[in-house]
């Protein structure tokens, strides 16, 4: 492992020193973002924050049937337990789900703001149900320096999907526009259904509806063996509006709601796995909801850019357990398996955040100030008998982050102050009922900008991780993490280059390589392998990440990304093992050309090791093979705005078990995906 991390230190460190050429100047806006794309993925440059965006077209190429299926391609991400919504997971840089939760509360998921999927259900994954095709853009921040305006506890980082608009497919005219997909998958027969309708009756104002149904069968792996426990349906819709209106349209009000319902029939309790096994199966139907309401201001001032996010989610979980299916009917613990099998669960969060961005100089350091407050109320309903202690947490946070630009120099810190009130539903006998904790956190940014092209960066960061509902209860264990929260520091350090007719005339080129250690401490989240109430004393986690895209003039591109670290879990006696949620190093590169926007092909090289299995068992190195194709047929005026879009995943057929999985869950094999897009 040692001998893995120097070697890809050197690498990374190389790459990131190759910096001749012409430079591009960087917009630095807030925290220092300007997207750059020579390939499929948009990179960005001028920036301490480790982030990466996956843009609606990259959201159609990958013809992914979850969310985080669809992002596991960004450097740190993982994909755990599955390609199906009910038990998957997503994990950055080792934090987030894990085999026993969908979530360990350390990576934050807002959709249009509202923040979703984030309760310690038992073997339920991580709740994220929701529908690809409802986004038009994907944001993973990675580590805790850019959370600091969406949460508290964030080590992992943050994951923010933005819904469609109506002027995506009107192209910001009055009128009526949209489009319909059509997808097909060979393996499990899946199809998918998209239907997008968009409306703007007049200068400011537009609607949008969106429904897509998604069916996917039984899936198989490499080998031909079924995959147990990957079908799915999932009918999901969005609707949304937005107006603008005032003096120089300086007033806006948005107005969104998506649904997504997935009612499974007699399917394992536990989805991490592929069998019921000792749980047995269940009727289950889970109803997700999301609804947000915008307020914009945003006059010609620089001083003034309000927004008012006011987000309320909602998540509904049926279950009914189905007869003889568990061996354990006849067994004295039945009583507690059928009570978690047969246990309904129901949790809702309303959550008011209002910031304002002021531009302003004080001398010559140039200020970009984002300051807001955030105040959120969870709900949850009482199910004491499946092990979810039922109750509301009220929040309210503070924050401040200031981007400082003195010259070639940029310095942003930032801090972030919650408290924090959480109420039992019910009466705990020996324990108090309320519990109330806050804590101050912050980090800060630097970064010098060499004027060629070159850049450096680094970052420190530190944040809480407050108590949260499922830890109510009356044991010592359950005392002591309600009064206990959870800290963490990062440090990050890298180099960045963005430049153009670097290696060849009229090429672009840009790559930025980053180092992280992140420290977990004080820890509440994860006990002593073996125990059930004996806390790890610390966990430590680091890595480099990877990020290139070049292109040339004649339409050829290259991205790269990869990610290589290790991470370690200590315990009260001295003992430490590997870190039992690690990242596998992992390498991505994709080769395509473009010509022009007519036709896009693409291969794409993914190639994985040091991996292991949800039990801890050692897999062996994997290299999967991706094809895709993207094509808009011109010249006949029936097949314009036309998309047909053509992929194989798994393209040799590999027969292997994904990193963090369950033993028994393989990948999917070879797999033909073919879509059809139709604007009108």
């Amino acid at each position: 492992m040692h001998n893995s991390l120097l070697r890809g230190t050197t690498a990374l460190v190389l790459l990131s020193l190759a910096a001749p050429g012409l430079a591009q100047e960087a917009d630095p806006g807030f925290l220092g973002t300007l997207i750059l794309t020579a390939g499929k993925r948009d990179l960005s440059f001028g920036t301490a924050l480790s982030r990466t965006v996956v843009d609606e077209e990259e959201i159609e190429d990958r013809q992914a049937s979850t969310v985080a299926q669809l992002i596991d391609s960004v450097p740190g991400v993982t994909l755990v337990n599955g390609t199906t919504p009910q038990g998957s997971g997503i994990n950055i840089r080792g934090f987030g789900a894990n085999t026993t939760y969908g979530t360990d509360q350390k990576i934050a998921v807002q959709i249009d703001g509202a923040s979703v999927g984030s309760e310690e259900l038992y073997r339920i994954g991580t709740q994220l149900f929701t529908d690809p095709l409802l986004y038009r853009r994907v944001e993973v921040i990675r580590g805790t320096i850019g959370s600091f305006a969406y949460g508290s506890g964030i080590v992992g980082g943050v994951v923010k999907l933005e819904t469609r608009d109506a002027s995506d497919f009107t192209h910001g005219e009055t009128g009526v526009g949209g489009s319909q997909t059509f997808e097909y998958s060979s393996n499990g027969a899946g199809w998918v259904s998209s239907t997008n309708l968009a409306w703007m009756p007049a200068r400011g104002t537009e609607f949008l509806l969106n429904y897509t149904y998604r069916d996917q069968g039984e899936l198989k792996a490499g080998d031909g063996s079924v995959i147990g426990n990957s079908s799915f349906q999932t009918p999901s819709y969005l609707a949304k509006g937005r107006f603008t209106f005032g003096p120089e349209d300086a007033h806006s009000l948005m107005l969104s709601h998506s649904n997504t319902v997935a009612d499974d029939r007699d399917v394992p309790y536990d989805q991490f796995g592929t069998t019921g096994g000792s749980f047995g199966n269940v009727d289950r139907r889970t109803d997700t909801r999301q609804t947000v309401l915008e307020y914009r201001f945003d006059p010609a001032s620089e001083l003034i850019d309000l927004r008012a996010n006011l987000s309320y989610s909602d998540q509904q979980i049926d279950q009914q357990y189905v007869a003889g299916s568990s061996p354990l009917e006849s067994s004295p613990f039945f009583g507690s398996v059928r009570a978690l099998a047969d246990a309904d669960h129901r949790y809702e969060t309303t959550k008011l955040t209002v910031s304002n961005r002021a531009l302003f100089d004080t001398g010559v350091i140039g200020h970009d100030v984002l300051a807001g407050f955030e105040a959120q109320r969870r709900v949850r309903s009482e199910n004491g008998a499946a092990g979810a202690p039922g109750g509301t947490n009220d929040r309210y946070a503070l924050f401040v982050i200031d981007e400082m630009s003195i010259g070639r120099v940029t310095v942003t810190p930032a801090l972030r102050y919650e408290s924090s009130r959480i109420e039992s539903a019910v009466p705990l006998a020996g324990a108090p009922d309320v519990f109330e904790k806050d804590a101050l956190m912050g980090g800060l940014a630097l970064a010098y900008d060499f004027g060629n092209g070159l850049s450096v960066f680094g970052s420190a960061a530190y944040t809480e991780g407050l108590p949260i509902i499922d830890d109510l209860g009356t044991s010592a264990t359950a005392l002591r993490r309600m009064n206990t929260s959870e800290k963490s520091r990062t440090l990050e350090l890298g180099m960045e280059f963005t430049g153009s007719s670097v290696f060849a005339a009229g090429d672009s080129f840009t790559i930025r390589a980053n180092y992280y250690d992140t420290e977990l401490w004080d820890i509440t989240s994860y006990t002593v392998s073996g125990s059930t109430s004996t806390n790890l004393d610390h966990v430590s986690s680091r890595g480099f990440e990877l990020e290139a895209s070049y292109g040339l003039a004649n339409g050829f591109y290259l991205d790269l990304g990869g990610h290589v670290g290790q991470g370690t879990e200590f315990n009260p006696d001295g003992t430490s093992r590997t870190w039992r949620n690690s990242p596998a190093d992992r390498v991505q590169m994709t080769l395509g050309r473009k010509w022009g926007e007519r036709l896009d092909l693409s291969w794409e090289i993914v190639h994985a090791t040091d991996r292991m299995d949800s039990s801890g068992a050692v897999l062996p190195d994997v290299t999967l093979h991706n094809l895709r194709a993207t094509w808009r047929p011109r010249g006949q005026r029936w097949l314009d705005d036309t998309e047909v879009r053509f992929g194989v995943e798994n393209l040799l057929n590999v027969d292997h078990v994904g990193h963090l999985a369950s033993p028994s869950r393989k990948s999917p094999g070879r797999t033909f995906k073919v879509s059809l897009t139709k604007a009108f």
